[in-house]
């Protein structure tokens, strides 16, 4: 089973969720905002593709954290962060079994869906 994770009203979540709908993939939706994450997925995904891919750096909720919350980051930290505020966490995560996509990539996602 595809899962997609993100926020109900991200823009590249609503991207993403416009290609799976139109490639007539099956999917399931976990807003983590909404539901949360668990610690252990969080910490699955970080040992798969680095909790610095995971960490949206970008986004608002990341960028008004202070300053000694930001600097020298770990990825202890990083995940105590994007736990306690799942905004912080890139998106959207696909995840399809053994394989996990973060971010929206059309040519990524055909690439991906093609292998399942």
């Amino acid at each position: 089973m595809i899962t997609i994770y993100g926020i109900k009203n991200c823009d590249t979540m609503k991207k993403a969720r416009v290609w799976l709908d139109a490639a007539g993939v099956a999917y399931a939706f976990h807003d983590y905002k909404a539901a949360g994450i668990e610690r252990a997925r969080l910490e699955g995904w970080a040992r798969q593709v680095g909790w610095e891919r995971l960490l949206n750096r970008a986004g608002t909720t990341f960028r008004k954290l202070p300053d000694k919350d930001r600097d020298g980051l770990d990825e202890r930290r990083a995940i105590a962060l994007m736990l306690a505020q799942p905004a912080m966490i890139k998106r959207p995560v696909l995840e399809l079994g053994d394989r996990l996509l973060v971010g929206f990539k059309p040519d990524d996602y055909a690439a991906a869906v093609k292998r399942k």
